[in-house]
């Protein structure tokens, strides 16, 4: 049995890893931290859990009671919750949500944890960086290109977020009567999850130099991210198709879709749905993904098993909307 303990307790992330945790077959919650809500019942914050375990929050760390501490806190929240506790056993595994660590350092050991491109690392890992929501969606549309070093050319990219991507705290551009029956773009090619995945393409591609082109939309939805993605090519589109279904074909969780598809088939689920065509000489790619599952909680939970020999799917077969 896996022992857990899980830092931050308000959030969307940390509310779906404790809904999965809860019912994972070789998993047990150990604590749940927070000063603030110490002693008051985990399902008084997350209410579905009501009836469903009886855990409480705490103000205590036992780091020695467990094997791998979940850090679901806000960016730049992860550094200084380390910093301010070295002497976290070297054994224990540590699985991060936010982004502190997603960029490859010498000052750090984390290892990206994006199962489609570092499975092998990450069973053997210590600390994993948990990708980014729309940095997943989008490198599972492109990373099979650059694998084959077939990116030639600038990559563009559309994407729409849910609501709860942005997190639980309310905003001007995150509450309901703003948000519904809205949409807006924002950080207009400059997004900070650009970062990560340029490295990862520069992984399997290390001389791509194009640019990548990325448009993030607020949806009026509130969970799921769906991408868009062209680029030109030569490539024909059969020979596309292939590469696609070779580099997914150990995935679990990464279907390629022979239908054009739609969000709802991944929304409170963890699996990311990718469809590919050519047009008019033009690479065409759909990449979508629950962002609160796929896009964080789930890939956490995905990152764990593997860390610890468990099959990559255990605690993960959640079904779609019925609509």
């Amino acid at each position: 049995m896996i022992k857990i303990g899980v830092i931050g307790s308000a959030g969307y992330t940390a509310g779906e890893l404790l809904r999965l945790l809860v019912y994972h077959p070789k998993a047990r919650v150990v604590f749940v931290h927070s000063a603030s809500s110490a002693g008051k019942k985990i399902s008084d914050l997350h209410t579905d859990l009501a009836g469903e375990s009886e855990l409480t929050f705490t103000a205590q760390l036992d780091f020695e009671g467990i094997d791998v501490l979940f850090l679901c806190v806000g960016h730049g929240e992860a550094k200084t919750f380390l910093s301010a506790h070295p002497t976290i056993p070297d054994r224990l595994r540590i699985i991060d949500l936010s982004q502190d660590f997603r960029i490859a350092s010498p000052e750090h050991d984390f290892v990206y944890g994006l199962t489609e491109l570092n499975r092998d690392r990450i069973r053997s890992a210590r600390h994993i960086a948990n990708p980014g929501c729309f940095a997943t969606a989008i490198q599972l549309a492109i990373l099979p290109l650059a694998a084959a070093g077939a990116l030639s050319d600038d990559v563009h990219i559309h994407a729409v977020t849910g609501s709860t991507g942005a997190g639980q705290k309310p905003t001007d551009t995150t509450h309901f009567s703003w948000r519904n029956n809205n949409i807006s773009v924002y950080e207009v090619f400059q997004h900070r999850h650009l970062k990560e995945i340029g490295q990862s393409v520069r992984q399997l591609q290390p001389d791509f130099n194009r640019d990548l082109n990325f448009i993030p939309v607020r949806g009026n939805f509130a969970r799921g991210i769906f991408a868009t993605v062209y680029m030109k090519t030569d490539m024909p589109e059969e020979t596309i198709q292939e590469l696609y279904k070779d580099y997914y074909r150990e995935a679990p969780f990464t279907r390629v879709a022979d239908q054009n598809p739609h969000l709802k088939q991944v929304v409170n689920t963890n699996k990311a749905i990718v469809y590919v065509e050519k047009k008019d000489g033009k690479v065409f790619i759909v990449s979508m993904i629950d962002n609160l599952l796929k896009g964080a909680s789930g890939q956490a939970v995905e990152n764990m098993n593997l860390m610890f020999g468990v099959p990559q799917t255990e605690g993960l077969l959640l079904k779609a909307l019925a609509f």
